[in-house]
């Protein structure tokens, strides 16, 4: 943007041009710099740094040195970044003891205005570099705040879910239910090949290393009650909330921490719509719906690897392995296991949402909300599970 006055020799209505000009005079023991022309970037591009230092040199003596803009034209960012590197160079000068105040009074108040909103980001690397390292107490405090406000932001967030689950059940959640059933068939039919493929491979090692080892004792036949029972108790849950946690949680988080970027949060807010009633709990939602179904699917598929590992390995019929199946799998493990997806499935879908709400605002921050997304599901499955295993032992089932 061109502020300033047009030149003296303007002719009609077009100006002439005229190349940007410095002249320095002493007045008393000030220094005067008169800035003639025109200072456009565009045109006439940046002064020289070696002009810079001229002027400085030149008026080594000078208590204080001023502007004249009297006869200056226009003037853009040139004139700026000329006025900003004096300011770095008397600066320098003063540190070797050459003191020479810079005076900008004279310049255009626009000008003065730019000048003082570069000075308030100017960082002077020697700042930077006399910055004292912190202390043992900061270094263990910092972080320990940051985790803080970490959790409280999570428990905002799940008081937030908890609140509106009312609204979600009569029917007044403020999101649309076509969005949420695209969520569930993108949360849930298109994962079933990746599920099928991780809980068929899992069942069928389970089957494998239990044959390895009941073989010796001659109890092969227990290798169903193997597969039967941690697949139907523990791995159909845990591998398809950690495929999820991979494939969803990542994805919600980037899809959020886009729209952060993109200032799309920002307008629903200003437009009064719940940020969580329209992105959060319809994610929520649609992952706790489809997590039992994709188990159900991962035990049916599981039992099936276990199952054909185990006649091709073991000398066994499939009549009796169904029936010791349908004998060690009861109805307590398979409610275990959809307790523990449902549970899954809502550290999940949160874990994707709170980081991408978290995000900043540039391109990168969008693959490391997805990548934290990703981690922090993982983490946040095990640790689960390992409380469903304790609960589960207190309670003796």
């Amino acid at each position: 943007m061109v502020g300033g006055g047009a030149p003296a020799s303007a002719v009609g209505t077009e100006a002439v041009r005229q190349h940007p000009g410095w002249r320095l005079e002493m007045d008393g023991s000030d220094a005067v710099i008169r800035l003639t022309g025109d200072w456009i970037a565009r045109e006439t591009g940046v002064r020289d740094m070696a002009v810079v230092r001229q002027i400085v040199t030149a008026s080594a003596g000078a208590s204080r040195v001023r502007f004249d803009a009297a006869d200056l034209g226009r003037w853009d960012s040139a004139l700026i970044a000329f006025v900003q590197a004096m300011r770095e160079a008397l600066r320098t000068a003063m540190q070797a003891e050459r003191p020479g105040a810079l005076d900008e009074d004279g310049l255009p108040q626009a000008a003065r205005r730019l000048l003082i909103l570069a000075g308030e980001v100017d960082v002077s690397p020697s700042t930077e570099a006399r910055r004292l390292p912190l202390s043992f107490p900061a270094r263990v405090g910092t972080p320990a705040i940051s985790a803080w406000r970490s959790a409280v932001a999570v428990a905002s967030l799940i008081g937030q879910m908890v609140l509106r689950a009312g609204a979600a059940v009569t029917g007044r959640l403020q999101s649309r239910t076509g969005e949420i059933l695209q969520l569930m068939s993108e949360t849930g039919g298109r994962a079933l090949g990746i599920v099928a493929i991780v809980n068929a491979l899992v069942g069928g090692i389970l089957a494998f290393v239990g044959a390895v080892q009941l073989r010796r004792f001659g109890t092969q036949i227990y290798v169903a009650d193997l597969v039967g029972i941690a697949t139907a108790r523990e791995m159909a849950a845990i591998m398809t909330a950690v495929v999820m946690a991979g494939r969803t949680g990542g994805a919600f988080a980037a899809q959020i921490a886009t729209m952060q970027g993109n200032e799309e949060i920002d307008a629903l807010k200003a437009l009064g719509i719940p940020v969580h009633d329209y992105l959060v709990l319809p994610r929520v939602l649609a992952l706790v719906a489809m997590m039992p179904l994709l188990y159900a699917y991962a035990c049916a598929v599981g039992l099936l690897g276990g199952f054909v590992v185990s006649l091709t390995t073991l000398d066994l019929t499939a009549a009796a392995y169904f029936r010791e199946t349908q004998a060690a799998v009861t109805y307590t493990h398979l409610l275990i296991g959809v307790t523990k997806s449902v549970a899954f499935g809502i550290v999940v879908a949160l874990a994707g949402c709170h980081i991408g709400l978290r995000a900043g605002r540039s391109s990168a921050e969008v693959g490391r909300a997805a990548t934290s997304a990703v981690v922090a599901g993982i983490i946040g499955i095990i640790a689960l599970d390992a409380v469903f295993a304790v609960c589960t032992d207190v309670l003796g089932i």
